[in-house]
């Protein structure tokens, strides 16, 4: 990925995550964010490129808070 496209890719998977905060009115956490952001660009390397898309993906994926814990989805299974 060029440098052009990794900062696309972040800008992106910050911004769906962001959306799956305000969607869930929860305020951001680091551990949930860490998994959230990984699961983001990792949808957007397997070609997901609008913030919509991604966040729809995350919010349908991780149902609140809790499905950001221990034991939770992996990023694998998204697919």
């Amino acid at each position: 990925m060029g440098e052009q496209q990794t900062k696309h890719s972040f800008r992106t998977a910050f911004a769906a995550v962001q959306a799956w905060y305000r969607f869930y009115q929860e305020k951001p956490e680091l551990n949930a964010s860490s998994i959230l952001c990984r699961a983001a660009i990792q949808l957007y390397g397997d070609g997901h490129r609008s913030i919509e898309d991604i966040a729809t993906i995350l919010v349908g994926t991780y149902v609140g808070m809790v499905a950001t814990r221990v034991n939770s989805v992996t990023s694998s299974s998204i697919h």
